[in-house]
């Protein structure tokens, strides 16, 4: 298995749910983590208990992508894995979106995903090693109603990663998307903890473990994918 201790981990979206959790256990495991988010006074938490470094960013800015990357590269040396986990959703019939709502959700979860993968990359191809996930949905791959505007989201997400996986591949770097179901954070205004929630939904720790797996993976191993969702969610 791959020994995760040293190696620098990018967290994106790393002050709550399912980054933080990410974040949380990559220190565990020994990983320098660079945990970035919006929010700062939750990152400093963040940061604090991995020991880590917190970097106050919107990853759907360009100049804000490529000072992540340099603030790694001058604290650390290097990069060695990158975990696209930032996103933004909300839900409602199609009429009733407003464009800023769709060119949010678009700019953080694809945009933001485009333009970490391409400030990392020169580094990855020079170390030829490397490994980036990136969070999607199962949604990646369904559609529902209230859901056009994320799901068309994280269906463009999910085509960058997939291509940029055969791109890389001759450099050694492995790619992998995690399609998690339902989870029991705070995204769409939910409080995690509901007692409607907590017995149908994964929890963060769940799709941290994921990353773990794909992460811990041998060398000669490559998990280009991954579902997980909860036993209880139907498709």
């Amino acid at each position: 298995m791959t020994d995760l201790t040293d190696k620098v981990a990018i967290v994106t979206g790393a002050s709550r749910g399912i980054g933080r959790a990410i974040a949380l256990l990559l220190a565990m495991q020994g990983a320098k983590v660079v945990c970035v988010a919006r929010t700062a006074e939750e990152l400093e938490e963040v940061a604090l208990k991995t020991a880590g470094l917190a970097i106050t960013a919107d990853v759907s800015d360009e100049a804000d992508a490529q000072h992540i990357v340099a603030e790694t590269i001058r604290n650390f040396g290097r990069i060695d894995i990158l975990i696209c986990n930032a996103g933004v959703g909300s839900f409602s019939l199609l009429e009733h979106f407003t464009l800023e709502e769709w060119d949010q959700m678009f700019a953080v979860n694809v945009r933001g995903t485009f333009l970490l993968c391409k400030a990392v990359l020169p580094y990855l191809k020079a170390q030829h090693d490397g490994h980036i996930v990136g969070i999607a949905s199962d949604v990646s791959k369904r559609t529902f109603q209230h859901g056009a505007a994320y799901g068309a989201s994280k269906y463009a997400q999910d085509a960058v990663l997939s291509s940029l996986r055969k791109e890389v591949r001759s450099f050694g770097i492995k790619v992998t998307t995690i399609y998690p179901g339902l989870v029991d954070t705070y995204f769409n205004d939910s409080k995690p903890g509901n007692p409607d929630t907590e017995k149908t939904h994964l929890k963060p720790a769940d799709i941290a473990q994921a990353v773990r797996y794909v992460l811990e993976a041998p060398a000669h191993v490559v998990v280009d994918e991954l579902m997980i969702h909860p036993l209880t969610q139907e498709y």
